[in-house]
């Protein structure tokens, strides 16, 4: 899979748009949110385009997102107070962007609540 041409989160993960970015190795790459529901507020997504994470994602791409969770987690500081790991799936679960991502949550008491 490659890059999709209209896709926002493809030209920021491969530096056509640039962000603030947290985290990167050759398959993805982690940037602030534009819009942090938290004081730690984190996207990591995949370099290439997948629509979600059940668009057949390889076992190897979602390795290297779970390693930038915890780098990310590391970087932010949040590896020792706690963190939320989302990943919106479909327009129903409130995905926005059809490019998979995780959030990364942090930075505050987030509580037992998901929604």
């Amino acid at each position: 899979m490659a890059k999709k041409e209209d896709c926002i989160f493809c030209k920021i993960a491969n530096h056509d748009i640039e962000s603030d970015y947290v985290y990167e190795d050759d398959l993805v790459c982690a940037f602030k949110d534009m819009n942090p529901q938290a004081p730690v507020h984190v996207l990591v997504v995949p370099k290439d385009h997948y629509d979600n994470i059940v668009d057949d994602v390889p076992g190897e791409v979602l390795a290297a997102m779970a390693n930038a969770i915890k780098e990310v987690a590391k970087r932010t500081g949040i590896d020792k107070t706690g963190f939320r790991v989302i990943a919106n799936t479909g327009e129903a679960a409130g995905q926005t962007v059809m490019h998979l991502h995780m959030h990364v949550l942090g930075g505050k008491p987030l509580g037992e609540r998901i929604i």
